[in-house]
C-alpha cells in the first residue's frame, strides 16, 4: 500500500483476465520506459476460470494451453455432427498460467501494484486521477484501463444471460476421448425461455470439464444446476459414483443489446466485459479481449493513445440485438437457430462470425441461414424498438445501421 498518490503512464483498474492480458502484451510488444500501475484490492492468481476458444495454432499462448482440438462434434437429438475447424484450432486455457505471465510481465515492467478497491475516476482531459471508495488519491495517470465489471450505459431491450456451471471430472481408468471435444450438446432439457446445452472438454482420457450452460434471463439456483449435471452425466453414460469432482465452475455472463461504451471520457478506457468484448448473442469474450490487448500495447509501443478498435462492428451488435430479440420473443425455436447455423456454413465461418471477424458478404451467408419469416418479424420488431426508444432520447431519429454498412461499422463502441 502506497501512503501518497503514484503517477504513472497508465493505470490499469481491475486485474482480471482483461488486465492480465494487457500487462503480458506489453511485455510482448517490448514496450519500454512506460510507467504502470496495477490498481486492484485481490492479486489472482491460481485457477478460477477457464477460457475456451478457437484461433490459429501457433501463438505465444500454446505453451500455456491446457488442450487443444482440431474438430469438434455438435450434437442435437437427431444425431451427432463432426465438425473439422482447420485452419482453426478450438483451445482450453485456464486461467493460472494466464495469471502467471501476468505477474512475470508485471515484474519486468517495473510496475506498481496497488492492493486497494477503486472507487472514483475523474478524467479532466489532460490526467486521470483514481481514488478509492473514500476519496483517498491513489493514482494519477495519463491513461486508465478500467475493466471492472459494470453494467450498460442504460438498459437493452432485450437482456438475458449466459449462466453456466461446469464439473472438473477425475477418472481412475480411461474415461474420456481427448482428441473429442463437445462444442455444444442440445440433448439438455430445453427451458421454457431460452436454450441450453452441455459440452466436454477433455484434457486426458481420465480428466476432463463437463458443463451445463443456458441462455435464458435468469439463473438457476444451485440445486438445479447440480442436477442438470447429473442429467448430462447421465445423457453422456457417465457413472458419477466412479469419477471424483476435484473442482466446480460457475459463471454468470450478460447477453444483452445494451450499450458498453468503450470510452467514457477522453483518457479513461474501458475493457473486458465492460468495454464492449461479451459478444451480446453468445456470451463469448476471450477472443476479444486478447484483440484489445494487444492493440492496446501496440499503440503505445507505437507512441499512440491506448484505444482499441470496437471489439464487434456495428453490423454485428445489430444482428446480435436482431437475434437475441427473436429467441426471447420466441420466433424462434434456440435449438433450430444454432443448428442451421451449423448446418448451412462451414465451420470456419460460423466460429469467425462469433468472434465478429467475418465479413459483411459473409455475414449475409450467415443471416441467409436462419429462419427467414421469424427473423424478418424481429428485424421489424428491433428497429421498433430502437425508434421508440431514440425518440425518448431524441426527438430526431437516425437509421437503423443496415448490414454491410459502413456507418454501422462503428455503432455501438
Amino acid at each position: 500500500m502506497h501512503a501518497s498518490p503514484v503517477d504513472v503512464d497508465l493505470a490499469l483498474v481491475g486485474g482480471g483476465g482483461a488486465a492480465s492480458l494487457v500487462l503480458a502484451a506489453l511485455d510482448r510488444h517490448r514496450v519500454s520506459g512506460l510507467r504502470v500501475a496495477v490498481v486492484d484490492p485481490v492479486h489472482k492468481r491460481g485457477q478460477d476460470r477457464t477460457w475456451a476458444f478457437w484461433g490459429v495454432p501457433g501463438t505465444d499462448l500454446d505453451p500455456l494451453l491446457s488442450a487443444s482440438w482440431s474438430r469438434v462434434d455438435v450434437v442435437t437429438a437427431a444425431g451427432r455432427r463432426v465438425l473439422p475447424l482447420a485452419p482453426l484450432r478450438y483451445a482450453m486455457l485456464r486461467s493460472a498460467p494466464v495469471y502467471d505471465r501476468a505477474a512475470e510481465a508485471e515484474r519486468r515492467l517495473g510496475a506498481v501494484r496497488i492492493g486497494a478497491p477503486a472507487g472514483e475516476l475523474t478524467d479532466d482531459g489532460e490526467r486521470v486521477t483514481v481514488a478509492d471508495p473514500t476519496g483517498r488519491l491513489l493514482v494519477r495517470a495519463d491513461w486508465v484501463l478500467d475493466s471492472r465489471p459494470r453494467p450498460p450505459r442504460r438498459p437493452g431491450r432485450t437482456s438475458w444471460l449466459q449462466h453456466f456451471r461446469g464439473w472438473w471430472l477425475e477418472a481412475a481408468r480411461p474415461t474420456f476421448d481427448p482428441q473429442r471435444a463437445v462444442l455444444m450438446d442440445f440433448r439438455t432439457p430445453q427451458p421454457a425461455r431460452g436454450v441450453s446445452f452441455g459440452y466436454v472438454l477433455p484434457v486426458s482420457d481420465r480428466y476432463a470439464l463437463v458443463e451445463y450452460t443456458e441462455f435464458s434471463p435468469a439463473p438457476l439456483s444451485d440445486p438445479a444446476y447440480d442436477a442438470a449435471l447429473r442429467g448430462y452425466a447421465a445423457l453422456l453414460g457417465l457413472d458419477l459414483t466412479a469419477l471424483t469432482v476435484r473442482e466446480v465452475e460457475n459463471g454468470v455472463i450478460p447477453m444483452t443489446d445494451g450499450p458498453f461504451p468503450g470510452r467514457p471520457s477522453p483518457r479513461v478506457v474501458r475493457l473486458g466485459t465492460a468495454g464492449g468484448a461479451t459478444r451480446p448473442s453468445t456470451g463469448f469474450t476471450f477472443s476479444a479481449m486478447l484483440r484489445q490487448a494487444d492493440q492496446v500495447a501496440a499503440a503505445l509501443a507505437a507512441g499512440r493513445p491506448p484505444v482499441p478498435a470496437p471489439a464487434y462492428p456495428g453490423r454485428h451488435l445489430w444482428m446480435d440485438a436482431v437475434a437475441l430479440r427473436a429467441l426471447d420473443r420466441g420466433h424462434v425455436d434456440g435449438v433450430e437457430f444454432f443448428e442451421r447455423l451449423f448446418d448451412r456454413n462451414p465451420p470456419e465461418r460460423v466460429l469467425r462470425f462469433l468472434d465478429g471477424v467475418t465479413s459483411p458478404a459473409e455475414d449475409l451467408a450467415v443471416m441467409r441461414s436462419s429462419p427467414l419469416l421469424p427473423m424478418t418479424g424481429a428485424v421489424l420488431g428491433d428497429a421498433v424498438g430502437r425508434l421508440r426508444a431514440r425518440l425518448r432520447r431524441d426527438p430526431t431519429p437516425t437509421p437503423v445501421p443496415q448490414v454491410g454498412s459502413r456507418a454501422g461499422d462503428q455503432a455501438g463502441s
